[in-house]
This record gives C-alpha cells, structure tokens and sequence, in this order.
C-alpha cells in the first residue's frame, strides 16, 4: 500500500494548488479525482470555457455592431459557426488541464483517477478501473460543488439544463429563460444574447446580484435592459414544464399573480451546493454542516484532526481564487508554518460586459454595522479611455472610513473591472486610505484612472466631474 504524507481528493483550484504547495513544501503527495481530466469544474465546466465563450460572443458581437462605426468593412453577412465556438472552447480546455497535468508531474504528485472514499481517518480507497487503497497522514477535502435546482423542476439535460449544458449547445436558443439572475446565469445569458437568443432572466431577489453592492446591481440591470435583456425581479418560480420543444415556466410576481413565460430553452442557475457524494466522511469522523458542507474550523480542519476541507466544500463564497488561497493555507499549516487569509479582501467577479468586480464591505453591510463612511464615485464615461474604446457604461465606487478615510469597500461595473480590481485589493491589503490611492501617479489614459478619481471624490476633490 502506499503511503503519503497527504491526499488531496479533487482537483479544482483548491485541490491542485494545494497539492503543488504541499510537494513544494516537501511533503510526498497524492491527488484523487474522479474524472479523467484534472482541473475540477473550474476548468472543465465552469470558470475557463464560460470565459472562451464570452469571449468569442464578444468578439461577434463586436463585429456586427460596432466595427463598421471603427472605420472596418466586412463584406458579406457576418454568421455564427456555434460548432467552431464550442470546439475553440474545448480548445481551450483542453490545453489548461494539460496544463495542470505537466504540473503534477513537474512536482511529482502521483495521480489516482477514481473516486476517492474514507475507510477511516487514515486510509482512502480509490474506486476506478481497478479499486486501490492507499494511505494518508493528512487529507485535504476539495470535492467542490455541483449546480443547483429546484425540487419541482426536472432537469432533463436538453432543453431544462444546468451551466454544464449551457456550454455545450449545438444550437443557439430562439428564447433562453434563465432561472436566477446570479453570477452564471446572466454570464451565460450574455453569451447567448450576442449570438441572437432573446433572454429572459427570472429572480426570486428584488434585484439582480442580490449578494453585491446594490448600486452594482441597480447599474448592470440598467446595462442589460439597453442591451435587451429581459429581467423580472421578485418572481419565484413554481413550475417548470417541457412539451416537445417548448418549455414553460410559470411564477409568481410581487403581486402574487402568476406570469407565465414561454422558450426553447430553461437555463436553471439557483446556486451551487457542496459536492460530498461518495466520501463516506463518517467513516472517517468528519462532520457535516445541515446544509450539507464540511464542517471546519478557522485552521480549515474538520472534527478529525488530521483531515482538512477547503473551497467550495465549506462554508464561505464558492470561488476558485478563495479555494486557491485555502489550498495554500493548509498546505503551510501542515507545515508548521503561519499562514493568513484574510476573506474580506476576496474579490468578486462577474465576466458580463461591462465587467462588475467588487472587494470589501458593501454600502448595505456598513449601513448595518452602524460605520460611519463616505462615498467616492466617478462615471466610466468621463474617462479619454472609455470614450476612445466605446466602453461607457459603468463607474467606479469606493467606501471608505468618514473619520479614517481608509478604503472599506470598493464597486465597479466597466470594461476590464475584472482586471482593475487587483488594485483596490492591493490597497486595502495595506490598509490605504483613499488619500492614499489618489495621489498615487495612474497612467493616462487608462481605465484605472476612474480609481484615483473615486478616490479624489471621497474627498470631495474628483479632477474630471
């Protein structure tokens, strides 16, 4: 039987990283995942080809409405080949887990390919072709999660379906109706509008993104509707039929009258839940939250002292830098040394266009806390680069402390925030005060520039509005 100073079991951000770290640190490592391609549903299902595709949608789409105002002609119709889309993506796919699969060789991981199930807190036995056990001092839980649904609809994978599908369309949707207007669903809703579906979004929520800043959400609602999206807020669905071709969706509004909505295609985008089927964790003494997660405790350790659980599989954002970032931590915990995450200071994105990228405190969470705080904003249109670019949608917001200026909380919605949020990150890891930022050089003309003048805003001194 062989013998391993840690498994890891799953090999998503969290899982792959940490194994990396832990081999680094010395440690003889194994990772176990039950399908035959590394990477989890980050780059599989999820993070990695839901990029490809917007990417690709938004070059299309580009090309139908904005090139000719940018000076270039193309003859003849512009089409969508979905089925070279789709292959591209896979592409891209493709070379990201074979990316992670030099990596494990490069730090000598051994890879287990089956699914991986406790026979007790130190033994893992791997069901795939063949079944095999091996032995771990540590294990790292990063199982992930799955997508959820609703215990009324039935997902039958062709016209109701989850994100995974959505990937994978071999047509473009007359009608997408999206169930939730979250992160992925209005990701993928995006992807699907610029090659022509109309997209209906359904949200039980008073509005869209109902986790972040609502001045966030009250903006890219504003953005979607130009752009023709459809979104019904405070709708909670209650049924979802499918006949031939046809699905109907029927909710209730905030009237509480029921509105009935017709497409060829659900896209069912609710959440996601803790993926721990299979793991048998009693056998190995690990507790489970009722809602299903690992259970852990600040140092990431489970009721069993030798086994960790990171990512999505615990409580906390389901993010695949916050899984990464866990990795790491426990892999230097189990070295001996003192690793630190601060979650505050996690950002989130949402890869629409404009892009919404948000750190810290929300205006709602300071309101509550009772903080005393001041507001900088500045419009992404008084920006040379937005105007130069056509991206004039969106701002940038910070909060910061009213008697400390430092920054609490930062909000964009614009072009490239999914990039531009590393620096409101940066700052407030260094605890800067607003002052700080703005008198910090940004070069022009840049995007970044709408950072230093929400900064000079909250303090009353913006250059350009």
């Amino acid at each position: 039987m062989s013998k391993y100073d840690v498994a890891i079991i799953g090999s998503g951000p969290g899982g792959y990283v940490a194994a990396i770290r832990c081999a680094q640190l010395g440690m003889k490592t194994a990772i176990i995942e039950k399908y035959s391609t590394l990477g989890g549903t980050c780059l599989n299902v999820g993070c990695i080809p839901s990029k490809a595709l917007l990417d690709s949608s938004h070059h299309y789409e580009d090309a139908v409405k904005h090139f000719e105002e940018h000076g270039i002609d193309i003859p003849g119709e512009i089409k969508v080949n979905l089925k070279q889309m789709i292959a591209r993506k896979q592409s891209v796919v493709d070379q990201t887990t074979g990316g992670i699969d030099f990596l494990m060789k490069k730090n000598k991981i051994d890879v287990y390919v089956g699914v991986g199930s406790f026979k007790d807190a130190t033994h893992i036995t791997i069901t795939g072709e063949e079944t095999t056990e091996i032995e771990a001092k540590n294990t790292i839980i990063a199982t992930g999660s799955k997508p959820s649904t609703l215990p009324f609809i039935k997902l039958d994978k062709e016209r109701v379906i989850t994100s995974t599908e959505a990937l994978k369309l071999k047509e473009i949707p007359k009608h997408l109706i999206v169930i939730g207007g979250g992160v992925i669903g209005l990701e993928l809703g995006q992807v699907y509008k610029r090659l022509g579906a109309e997209v209906t979004v359904v949200e039980y929520m008073d509005r869209i993104l109902p986790t972040m800043d609502s001045g966030i959400s009250k903006e890219l609602n504003k953005v979607l509707k130009k752009q023709k999206f459809k979104i019904n807020t405070s709708h909670k669905v209650k049924s979802v039929e499918r006949n031939g071709d046809e699905v109907i969706v029927k909710a209730d509004n905030k009237k509480g009258e029921e509105v009935t909505f017709t497409g060829d295609y659900v896209l069912v985008s609710v959440g996601r839940h803790a993926y721990t089927d299979g793991l048998n964790v009693e056998a190995a003494g690990v507790k489970l939250t009722e809602r299903g997660k690992v259970e852990v405790n600040e140092h990431l350790q489970t009721s069993a002292s030798n086994i960790y659980a990171i990512g999505d599989v615990i409580k906390g954002a389901m993010l695949a830098h916050k899984s990464e970032e866990e990795g790491v931590f426990v892999a230097e915990t189990l070295a001996g040394q003192k690793p630190h995450i601060d979650y505050n200071l996690i950002p989130g994105i949402v890869y629409t266009w404009p892009e919404v990228a948000s750190v810290g405190k929300t205006e709602e969470q300071l309101k509550e806390a009772g903080v005393d705080y001041k507001v900088g904003q500045f419009p992404m249109r008084a920006l040379g680069r937005s105007r130069a670019s056509m991206d004039l949608d969106g701002f940038v917001k910070i909060l910061a402390d009213k008697s400390t200026d430092e920054i609490l909380g930062v909000h964009m919605v614009g072009a490239r925030a999914a990039d531009m949020i590393a620096e409101a990150v940066v700052a407030m890891e260094y605890r800067a005060s607003a002052e700080d930022v703005s008198r910090m050089s940004h070069a022009h003309p840049t995007f970044t520039e709408a950072i230093k003048e929400a900064a000079l805003a909250a303090n009353d001194r913006a250059l350009h509005i």
